[in-house]
């Protein structure tokens, strides 16, 4: 991975800010991911959680907390759908090298890390990415390749 994928995450404009509720995006290939994100986020907050707000000020009205909730639930849907409604995996990377690359791989000292969570239903799979929400936003998380690499074991390689 280039050093621009390696450095995107899921990061938020300001929390209560006029665009508090976009995610965003810097320049090249990770464009793509965070808008097809950015769409599930959007929904999230105009149309599933409960607030008394108009849907405009929905948007403006989005603080810290909401915005990791939006993002959790965001990624749980795409890893949900992308899993044919049954399964979501979830890539998380762990502190020692978990697998060594087979002869004729070269080594990138992320992907030998990632450790998979797997799971059969998606309130599971929504409540675990919540609860390491950090590990897609935090600052050099690779929360956007931990998440492409989710959406390819969520599919299955065979798919």
């Amino acid at each position: 991975f280039s050093r621009e994928w390696a450095a995107a995450r899921f990061r938020f404009h300001p929390p209560h800010s006029h665009l508090a509720y976009g995610l965003q995006a810097g320049q090249g290939g990770t464009r793509a991911i965070l808008a097809a994100v950015q769409a599930h986020v959007i929904t999230y907050l105009l149309f599933t959680r409960e607030t008394e707000c108009t849907h405009l000020e929905r948007l403006r009205r989005v603080g810290r907390c909401e915005q990791g909730q939006a993002l959790a639930t965001a990624l749980a849907e795409t890893l949900w759908a992308a899993g044919g409604g049954g399964r979501a995996v979830v890539c998380l990377v762990t502190s020692p090298v978990t697998m060594m690359p087979r002869e004729g791989c070269r080594a990138d000292r992320f992907t030998e890390r990632i450790r998979l969570f797997e799971f059969s239903e998606k309130a599971a799979a929504q409540g675990f990415i919540s609860d390491h929400i950090n590990c897609f936003k935090g600052e050099g998380s690779h929360g956007v390749i931990l998440f492409l690499y989710s959406l390819l074991f969520s599919r299955t390689l065979e798919r």
